[in-house]
């Protein structure tokens, strides 16, 4: 799969034979289904964990809270993506400044809510192109949305998923699975939903902070949900077949879901939401293939090293595909950055510390002798 651009996603939906009014007719179909019979998506909620949705602590220091409401995110956003060490291109990535307005609807106020997303297709392009396309507009057209993001985020992934299937029934060539990630930011708010391996990862002063965790069978928790739904772990795969616990699609894959009964595997993100202040210097989101290469620290000082001498956040995307590349990764690779500064990233002073020298009298006495032969 190439790798599409946002001028270009028209010509994948016709690829697809999906337009924008069709996915809004299966989008609207689907919702009055759901009234009528919640069976679907519903089944796929009570079957999953929890998810975990971390916020920070509102009840903080005046000093400090004076200074979040002072700051306010200059976003800068870029992406590069390479096909890798594979012979087919099956990620895809969607950058949106402003969500509501790109598809048309308004909303109260004036604070624009940004849309970043990063898609690892597996199987095929099909589903990675399928969610990339309708994730964000089954966002914008939920009734809670915008002020209920988290349920809408939530809800969006679970009937996009839905929505996939349907098209799988009509045109069995679209059969495929693909992980997904989000980042959404409004204001001071930062929220990822993932669902999959991709991977957020937050530069705050320099130190990398994991915005989401990988869904794979080595994870005691995802391996306890799937044992629980009657799935098992078999050589690190998900009933012997799949590397992720976590995806939308794979509909053709049999044992992994079920309409009415949900299955091991889920489409339900798990969330991370956070308020940005002014130490917050930019946000990774990258396909598994660059996490193959990079670990969490070792990419934010990379892309800080980068920033500083050129200051431009997509030659940095093309600089992190280039230098995995580099570093011998196999699979396909996908980048998408988004800065909160319009100036690049300070650099770090670190503190030297005072600390007292002394030698005891016994070792004086080890040392004079030493020195006396």
């Amino acid at each position: 799969m190439c790798v599409q651009e946002s001028e270009e996603m028209s010509e994948d939906m016709e690829n697809l034979d999906i337009s924008k009014t069709d996915c809004s007719e299966k989008i609207r179909s689907l919702k009055i289904e759901s009234e009528k019979n919640s069976s679907s998506s519903c089944a796929v909620m009570r079957n999953s964990f929890p998810m975990e949705s971390i916020s920070e602590d509102t009840t903080i220091a005046d000093r400090k809270q004076i200074l979040f409401n002072k700051f306010l995110p200059t976003l800068r956003s870029g992406e590069w993506s390479d096909i890798g060490g594979r012979r087919d291109m099956e990620d895809t990535h969607i950058c949106i400044a402003d969500l509501a307005k790109n598809y048309g609807y308004s909303i109260l106020g004036d604070e624009a809510i940004s849309f970043y997303g990063v898609f690892d297709g597996h199987g095929g392009k099909g589903a990675a192109n399928f969610v990339r396309d309708c994730l964000p507009r089954i966002i914008v057209e939920d009734a809670d949305f915008p002020l209920k993001l988290e349920k809408v985020v939530t809800n969006s992934f679970l009937e996009t998923d839905a929505a996939f299937a349907k098209s799988c029934s009509l045109d069995s060539a679209l059969s495929s699975g693909t992980t997904a990630l989000t980042a959404m930011i409004f204001g001071r708010s930062l929220l990822v939903a993932n669902a999959g391996d991709c991977r957020a990862v937050l530069s705050r002063g320099g130190l990398a902070m994991e915005m989401s965790k990988d869904h794979r069978p080595c994870c005691v928790n995802e391996r306890t949900r799937v044992e629980s739904l009657g799935g098992f772990v078999d050589d690190g795969y998900l009933n012997g077949q799949l590397g992720v616990t976590r995806a939308l699609g794979n509909w053709h894959i049999k044992g992994l879901k079920e309409v009415e009964k949900g299955g091991p595997l889920s489409a339900e993100p798990e969330l991370k939401l956070l308020t940005l202040t002014k130490e917050d210097e930019f946000l990774i989101i990258g396909s598994d293939g660059i996490w193959d290469v990079f670990r969490n620290q070792n990419a934010v000082d990379f892309a800080r090293r980068r920033l500083q001498e050129h200051n431009n956040v997509k030659l940095c995307c093309k600089e992190i595909v280039d230098e995995a590349k580099k570093r011998d990764a196999i699979d396909n690779l996908t980048v998408v950055m988004v800065s909160f500064h319009s100036d690049p990233p300070p650099p770090i002073v670190y503190q030297r510390s005072r600390i007292r020298k002394c030698i005891s009298t016994e070792g004086l006495q080890n040392l004079r002798s030493l020195l006396e032969g």
